[in-house]
């Protein structure tokens, strides 16, 4: 069995809401491929994705992230709502040096995002703005891509097409992508689980 290189790590990594423990001394150490976080509804797997993008400060503890970058994007927060998508993905773009814009494309096409690029966000239903953020995820190069429930309203051939793509980056030797929600997937190869 070959070893996969670990690419992020989380040390001693906790984070307090008022004086409630969200995220209490967690260590742990996710490698190239496919990997899954899950929890119930509050058990904190957006906040730790956030703090392994640097999107919070953690009260106590470090993350070690890779050079390649780690990919976050949050497009159901309001800020975003006056861009259109081809402007989110503009903004974004300059944040990853290795950003595929073929790859980009052609989920575009296969996502049906291409009649959209022009509407601004908050003309969007909820799973279209789900795909605007996936398409830039998937396309985003970056060394480790946060996922946070990215099958939540898309239609069945999306979430198969995103499946598709995650069993195959699963066997990535240099990069790593790590989701969140509320179930472990039966179909998918896993590198490691993290149960919050």
């Amino acid at each position: 069995m070959s070893h996969k290189p670990l690419l992020l790590h989380a040390q001693h990594l906790s984070l307090a809401h008022g004086q409630q423990p969200v995220i209490q001394d967690l260590n742990f150490s996710w490698p190239s491929g496919l990997s899954w976080i899950c929890g119930d509804e509050g058990s904190g797997k957006t906040t730790l994705l956030r703090l392994l993008a640097g999107n919070l400060l953690p009260t106590a503890g470090t993350v070690q992230a890779p050079a390649g970058g780690v990919f976050w994007a949050h497009l159901q927060t309001p800020e975003y709502d006056e861009l259109t998508v081809q402007a989110c993905w503009d903004a974004l773009r300059p944040r990853y040096p290795q950003w595929q814009d073929t790859l980009l494309q052609k989920l575009t096409d296969e996502l049906a995002m291409r009649p959209h690029v022009l509407k601004k966000l908050n003309m969007l239903s909820t799973g279209s703005r789900r795909k605007v953020m996936l398409i830039a995820a998937l396309a985003s190069g970056a060394a480790v891509t946060l996922l946070d429930q990215p099958f939540v309203s898309l239609d069945t051939v999306s979430i198969q097409l995103i499946k598709a793509f995650l069993s195959e980056a699963s066997q990535h030797p240099s990069r790593a992508w790590l989701v969140a929600d509320y179930e472990v997937p039966t179909d998918l190869p896993l590198a490691t689980v993290l149960q919050l």
